[in-house]
C-alpha cells in the first residue's frame, strides 16, 4: 500500500522533492523517545508529527515501577511537533488495552494528509485504531514495538499472540525491527524479511557520553557525594526494583564476591516494591558495602554511569534493556543476563562485558569478579562498549526510517 513521495519541498520548490510527513503515534512523552523525535525532526527531508495519547508522564504521578511520584527533569517536548489527542489526554491513565482507546486517533490520521504512520507498540487499543484508520487512508503503516522470541509467555498465550500480533503485522507495510530479536520475532510470524527494516531502539548518544565524560576530579567529588569510597571498584545496578529485573541477585551475588575476599561497592540505583525488601537481604547478609541512592532524575543519571567501573543487568523476561545503551555510552563493561532483547546486538560475552542465564547467581558473581581483580581488562571492555554503541544510535535510527519510507 505506501506511495513513493514526490511533489514539492517544505518550502514549496517546484519540482524538488518534498518532505516525507510522517505521523508517529506513541502513549505518552518519553525520556528515551523525545530526543530521537527531535532528531528525526531536524533532517530536511521529514516533518515529524507525534500524536500523544496521554499527557501522564509529564504529571507528577505515581510511578507503578520506581513506587514514588516524579516528573522527569529534561523537556520532553523540545524540538519536534506534538499534538495530544483530545481533552482526555489530561486524565488518561495507561491501564489494560482497553484502557487506551482514543478514538481522536481516527480523525487525526484521516485528516492529517500524512505520507506514513509509525505505530509504537500494540499493546493498546489505540495502536490498532491507528492501523485501520492509516490502512482507510491510503498511508504507509510502520509498526515499531519490542517483543521478542524468549520472553516468557504460557503455550496457550504464545498461540494466541502469534495469531492476533501476526494479523496486525499482515496490516503493516513495514515491520520497524529495534535489533535482531525483534527482527527474529517478526519472521517467526512469517513476515516477508523485505517487510521489515532496522530502526535501532537506541538512546541519545551524544548526550550520555558528553555528560558521563568526567575528570578525575569530578569523579571523586560525586563518589563522595553518593556515599562510595573513592579507592573501590564500584558495581552500578541502575533500574527499577522490580521482580522482572531481580535486584535481588546483584545483592547476592556480592555478598558470594565478599565471602571471596573482594573489595568494592555496590551502588543500588533506583526504587520501587522490592525496595524494603533489598535493603533488609542487604542486613541479613551482613554487607557493609552495598549503597541505595533512590530514584535519580536523567540530567544526573550520567555522571552516575561515570562514576561506576562496571554496569550489572540481570533481568529476566525483559523486551530489551535501554539502560544497557546508557552503561555502554559511559564507556563501562557490562554485565547482562542472555534475556534482555539488547543482548544479540550490544553484549559481546567476553568483548565488552559477559552474559549469564538469568537467575544463575554463581554466574553473575563469576563474570563480576573477573572484572573486579583486572581493571586493565575493565577498561578494555568499556572501551569496545563506546565503540560498539558508536554505530547504534539515532543516526542508525534515521537511515532506517528513510529505508523503510523509501520503499514501495
Amino acid at each position: 500500500m505506501g506511495r513513493r513521495l514526490e511533489a514539492t519541498d517544505r518550502a514549496g520548490g517546484a519540482g524538488l522533492p518534498r518532505a516525507a510527513r510522517v505521523a508517529i503515534v506513541n502513549l505518552y512523552p518519553v525520556q528515551y523517545f523525545a530526543p530521537l523525535y527531535a532528531y528525526l525532526s531536524a533532517a530536511p527531508d521529514l516533518e515529524i508529527t507525534v500524536l500523544y495519547c496521554t499527557d501522564a508522564s509529564l504529571r507528577a504521578a505515581r510511578s507503578t515501577g520506581f513506587d514514588q511520584s516524579f516528573v522527569w527533569d529534561i523537556d520532553l517536548l523540545h524540538g519536534y511537533e506534538s499534538v495530544f489527542l483530545g481533552p482526555r489526554a489530561r486524565t488518561r491513565v495507561p491501564g489494560g488495552f482497553f484502557s487506551l482507546i482514543v478514538p481522536e486517533v481516527w480523525g487525526a490520521l484521516r485528516a492529517g494528509s500524512y505520507d506514513a504512520v509509525v505505530i509504537h507498540g500494540h499493546r493498546f487499543a489505540v495502536c490498532w485504531l491507528a492501523v485501520l484508520a492509516a490502512r482507510l487512508s491510503g498511508v504507509k503503516v510502520m509498526l515499531r514495538a519490542e517483543t521478542h522470541l524468549r520472553l516468557q509467555r504460557s503455550r496457550a498465550k504464545q498461540v494466541v499472540r502469534r495469531l492476533i500480533i501476526g494479523s496486525l503485522c499482515r496490516l503493516c507495510d513495514r515491520l520497524l525491527a529495534i535489533g535482531t530479536a525483534n527482527a527474529d520475532f517478526y519472521r517467526h510470524l512469517g513476515v516477508p524479511p523485505d517487510k521489515i527494516v532496522l530502526v535501532p531502539y537506541a538512546v541519545d548518544n551524544e548526550r550520555f557520553v558528553a555528560a558521563s565524560s568526567l575528570s578525575d576530579a569530578e569523579r571523586r567529588r560525586l563518589r563522595v557525594e553518593l556515599g562510595v569510597p573513592p579507592d573501590r571498584p564500584v558495581i552500578l545496578y541502575a533500574s527499577k526494583f522490580h521482580p522482572r529485573k531481580r535486584p535481588g541477585d546483584v545483592v547476592k551475588a556480592a555478598a558470594e564476591l565478599r565471602r571471596g575476599g573482594a573489595d568494592f561497592t555496590v551502588l543500588m540505583v533506583g526504587d520501587g516494591a522490592l525496595r524494603t525488601e533489598l535493603e533488609g537481604l542487604v542486613v541479613s547478609l551482613a554487607l557493609d558495602n552495598v549503597v541505595f541512592t533512590g530514584f535519580v532524575n536523567q540530567s544526573r543519571l550520567p555522571a552516575v554511569f561515570a562514576a561506576s567501573d562496571v554496569f550489572v543487568l540481570p533481568s529476566e523476561n525483559e523486551p530489551w534493556g535501554l539502560v544497557v545503551n546508557e552503561g555502554m555510552c559511559a564507556g563501562l563493561p557490562v554485565v547482562v543476563s542472555r534475556e534482555p532483547g539488547c543482548v544479540p546486538d550490544l553484549v559481546g560475552h567476553g568483548d565488552n562485558g559477559f552474559l549469564f542465564e538469568a537467575g544463575d547467581v554463581a554466574g553473575l558473581a563469576e563474570a563480576l569478579h573477573t572484572l573486579l581483580r583486572d581493571p586493565a581488562l575493565r577498561e578494555r571492555m568499556g572501551q569496545r562498549s563506546r565503540e560498539r554503541i558508536a554505530g547504534w544510535g539515532f543516526e542508525q535510527c534515521l537511515t532506517g526510517l528513510r529505508q523503510a519510507l523509501g520503499a514501495s
